[in-house]
């Protein structure tokens, strides 16, 4: 099978696989950085790298033409925001979005929620 054939296949599925449900995931930088770490393991695999090879990161996504899937998930978590927001107020998401919990939080370092990451780069 020849790269370009390899690349749709992992577009179509693998691709599609670890983004599934993305949308409601509080994303943390050490799960951050294994998301990218199994794209990176996967892409390389396509191309036959290997660790011993030493080809980076950028160098085997610029061969793939693949853009970074935190990234990704973080433009579809941005489009799944700006869907909720469009809804009815009486929709079950929207709801949720708005949703302000009247119990006081536990003492110590917040939990990351997934309102606290509406914060988005571009």
């Amino acid at each position: 099978m020849n790269k370009e054939t390899k690349l749709r296949i992992h577009n179509i599925t693998a691709k599609a696989a670890s983004k599934f449900g993305s949308e409601a995931w509080v994303l943390k930088k050490r799960e951050e950085k294994c998301i990218e770490a199994a794209q990176m393991k996967l892409l390389g695999h396509l191309l036959g790298i290997t660790k011993l090879d030493k080809e980076n990161n950028q160098c085997i996504r610029e061969k793939t033409r693949a853009q970074n899937i935190v990234k990704e998930i973080k433009q579809h978590q941005k489009k799944w925001l700006q869907h909720v927001q469009r809804m009815d107020r009486n929709r079950l998401p929207r709801q949720v979005l708005k949703y302000r919990p009247e119990v006081r939080r536990n003492i110590g370092q917040p939990k990351k929620r997934w309102r606290d990451q509406l914060h988005f780069e571009d």
